[in-house]
């Protein structure tokens, strides 16, 4: 009987490597749609953040004045960076842009002095923009204030359409992920089922026979997480050599988490399935096992 359960135990060893392999592919794909809608979101602040607002000013209007206009925009809680542009740098930024240039018609600058900020992602929303224009408007040394209204409107439109769409994508693999693994975790240990149940034939408590499996799976899933975070994380980097933009994106903070959950994930599901698979077969009659 010892020779059985030795021989057992031999078979079983192979399992090991096929499970460790397929719990870390089918992670390695729930961390890369993980990593696309990490971007996707981050992607979209990253242009809301962007959206910029032109606040044109008097031309009577002293320097004194000036400073205290600014101070009062810079005291918003919407403002995230600001710049006070004089009509020769208008004419710098108007000249980049690739327009005409207006010397061979005008002989005066007819840009206003003004001042230009970036607004948090949180108000970079129609409405609140309107309000903020509104707010704006009325300021005695202010003649006009712009932003890029249907612009803004189609982004936000654009950014919630996706962000559905990733969601509901990132849910249905979660699914079909944890499946995956659990039929992997199950094919697993249907090998094993003869030494299990040769364990509980010679008298081994249930406790006994589950806790070095569920020890195993412990390890067995933390190396799959780890395994399936080391070539993410080769991936992304080969992926923001190649693009520049991601990089832009990158945030190290919501990397660690998310190679972090993959482990958890991996650690989680494999436990799950390798205690229910052993109480399945603890169980089962012997014949059944067949």
């Amino acid at each position: 009987m010892a020779q059985t359960g030795k021989a057992s135990i031999k078979r079983g060893k192979p399992s090991y490597f096929m499970s460790i392999l397929g719990v870390t592919l089918v992670l390695f794909l729930l961390g890369l749609v993980g990593w696309i809608v990490i971007n996707a979101n981050k992607m979209g602040d990253y242009f809301r953040e962007n959206v910029e607002i032109g606040v044109y000013l008097r031309g009577d209007l002293n320097p004194k004045d000036s400073v205290a206009l600014m101070q009062y925009i810079a005291a918003k809680p919407y403002v995230k960076s600001m710049e006070y542009v004089t009509k020769e740098a208008g004419k710098e930024r108007y000249m980049k842009e690739e327009n005409e240039d207006w010397t061979r018609v005008l002989d005066a600058n007819p840009l206003p002095n003004a001042i230009f900020f970036l607004v948090k992602k949180e108000y970079a929303e129609v409405d609140s923009l309107t309000n903020i224009q509104t707010d704006l408007e009325q300021q005695t040394y202010v003649t006009d204030v712009k932003y890029p209204k249907a612009l803004i409107s189609k982004m936000n439109e654009n950014l919630r359409t996706v962000s559905i769409v990733l969601m509901v994508v990132a849910i249905v693999i979660a699914l079909v992920v944890i499946f995956l693994i659990d039929n992997t975790i199950r094919l697993a240990m249907f090998s094993n089922r003869f030494l299990i149940k040769t364990m509980q034939m010679v008298g081994a408590t249930r406790w006994f026979i589950a806790k070095p499996m569920n020890s195993r799976a412990i390890i067995n899933g933390a190396i799959s997480g780890l395994i399936a975070s080391a070539i993410l994380y080769l991936v992304i980097t080969v992926a923001e050599t190649n693009v520049s933009w991601l990089k832009v994106v990158h945030d190290n903070n919501l990397m660690f988490l998310l190679f972090f959950v993959l482990i958890i994930i991996g650690i989680s599901i494999t436990l799950f399935s390798t205690h229910r698979s052993v109480i399945k077969y603890l169980k089962m009659k012997l014949d059944d096992l067949y």
